[in-house]
Order: structure tokens, then sequence, then C-alpha cells
């Protein structure tokens, strides 16, 4: 793999006054470490660009600090953007020491066709988006690559365990039975039935509905009394 470099200056600007640095295409930085002072830095946003979208978080950058004579080993730790434009507006390095073994938190990529999305129209869960692992800085993975082809039946799942890592280098300190990526059903959507219609309200000063008559009830003939026969 190329070597990355980039070129820092040192800043002296500080505070609020940095927005003036940002107007002229310049990006704020530091660089921090367990072993080093930190320092203030800046670097063009042209320059920073297709550095930081090559190598990421997890590939070392060897940044050439002004007039220093050695280029130091750094990782890309924290870009700060703008939550309107998305524009960077301040970037942290954090040096390292390419001898001794560092924790950083790689990204997952998912890659390949699953078959219980074909078979059986399963969604694709990714329960983990990053693997924390130890290492040494030049031993990092760029990523780690996921193959969901693996998946071939809904409840199907790919464990930290089943990833395919050199751990002959790379140390994995995740739990090797956490989930990474599942395949499961996809969820009905709820049909929400509409309110029953209001009663009709009665209105003010309308008649009231009368009450149906009742049918007539006539009273039965009287029997007529047979006449008695004087002899």
């Amino acid at each position: 793999m190329a070597k990355i470099t980039l070129s820092v200056e040192p800043r002296t600007i500080t505070g609020k006054k940095v927005e003036q640095l940002r107007k002229q295409g310049v990006i704020p930085a530091n660089i921090f470490g367990g072993k080093i002072k930190s320092a203030a830095i800046q670097v063009k946003k042209t320059v920073f660009a297709p550095v930081w979208q090559h190598a990421g978080e997890t590939q070392i950058v060897y940044l050439q600090l002004g007039d220093e004579k050695e280029a130091r080993p750094t990782l890309i730790s924290n870009v700060q953007h703008n939550p309107v434009s998305d524009e960077v507006i301040h970037v942290d390095f954090r040096q390292v020491d390419l001898k001794e073994k560092i924790t950083a938190n790689i990204p997952v990529e998912v890659f390949g066709e699953s078959p219980a999305v074909k078979d059986f129209q399963a969604a694709i869960i990714t329960s983990l988006g990053q693997i924390e692992v130890e290492a040494l800085p030049t031993d990092l993975p760029e990523n780690i690559q996921v193959d969901i082809s693996l998946l071939k039946n809904i409840g199907d799942v790919i464990k930290v365990a089943d990833l395919k890592i050199d751990r002959t280098k790379v140390e994995v300190k995740d739990d090797p039975e956490t989930v990474v990526v599942s395949a499961a059903a996809q969820q009905a959507e709820e049909v929400i039935a509409p309110p029953p219609a209001p009663e009709a309200e009665a209105v003010e000063g309308a008649p009231a509905e009368a009450p149906a008559p009742e049918a007539e009830t006539k009273a039965p003939a009287p029997t007529p009394k047979k006449e008695e026969s004087t002899k």
C-alpha cells in the first residue's frame, strides 16, 4: 500500500479567530498523542479532502509538519463538520508509535447477495457497524468485509466470531457472540382502521322525531243474549 503523506503547517491562530482560517480555505487542526505534547496545526481543505477520502480513520497518514525532518505517523481520529454545509471545520490527528499496538474501531462493510432476501424477502439488519480491534498501526485493516451470501434463511446471523480477520496480527475486542448482521422477516405494515363516523347531533330547535303510532286495538263485539221462550 502506498505511503500516505500530508503537508501541514503550525497554527498560531486559536479560539474564535480560527473562523478567519476557514474563510481562507484552511482547516484548523490538532496533533495529540500519549507521548507527545499537543500541537496546533492547520491544513488546506483542498489538500486534506483526498487524503481523508482515501485514508479514513484506519490508515496511517504521515504528517509533514513545517520544516521538521521526519514525518509524523498519525491516524485521523476526529473530523468535525458544519451541521448546515457539511464542510470540514476541524480535524484531530492522533500520533502513534509504529512499534506499539493501539486500539481502533474498524468499519464493517457488507457485500454480496443474500438468498434469504431473494427467496424469502428478508430484511438485512446490520447490528454492529464497527469492530473494535487491537493491532500495530500498520496492521490495522481498512475495513472488515461481511459476506451476506451466507444468510440463506430468515433467522440466520453472522457473529463476530464468523468474521474473516487475520487474527495472528489483529486482536478483536468485541464479544465473539455479538451479532454483526442478520436476516430478519419483513414486518407487515400496520393497518389502522378509520375512526367510526360520528353520530348525528340533534339540531337545537328542530322538532323531535314523533314516535311511531301504536296500533289501534278494538274492543270485542258484545255477544248477543239468547231470548228466553215463555210457555
